[in-house]
C-alpha cells in the first residue's frame, strides 16, 4: 500500500516495485492495467510507447514528494535533479484524487 502520511490517505492498495533494468525502463509499457510502479532511478522518466497518460512522484530518501507531474503525456521525458531517485508512477488523475502535493511524506508497505 502507498499511504499519503501528511494527508492520512491511501493513493494506492497495490503496487509493484522494480528492481531490474529491463523491467525499470519498460514500466507501464505494455500495460493494461494501472498498479502503481515504484522504482529507482537518477535519470529521469519517459513515456514513450505508452498509450495513455500517467502522474510521477519523486522522493527524497526520507519519502517526502519533491516533484510531480501529473498528466504526463506519451511520448515525453521528466527529468528532475539527480539526488534524488525514489520514483512512483501511478494513473493519471491519483494525484488530483488524493490530494498529495510536494513536501507531503508518504508510506510504503509491502
Amino acid at each position: 500500500m502507498i499511504k499519503n502520511k501528511t494527508k492520512n490517505k491511501v493513493i494506492s492498495e497495490n503496487f509493484v516495485y522494480l528492481k531490474r533494468f529491463f523491467s525499470k525502463s519498460r514500466g507501464f509499457i505494455g500495460k493494461s492495467n494501472f498498479e502503481a510502479v515504484i522504482f529507482t532511478t537518477r535519470f529521469g522518466v519517459h513515456t514513450f510507447g505508452l498509450k495513455f497518460p500517467i502522474d510521477v512522484l519523486i522522493l527524497n530518501n526520507q519519502r517526502k514528494i519533491v516533484s510531480i507531474r501529473e498528466n504526463l503525456k506519451p511520448n515525453r521525458v521528466f527529468l528532475w535533479n539527480p539526488r534524488y531517485n525514489l520514483v512512483i508512477e501511478l494513473e493519471k488523475g491519483t494525484v488530483r484524487k488524493s490530494k498529495t502535493e510536494i513536501n507531503d511524506f508518504l508510506e510504503i508497505s509491502l
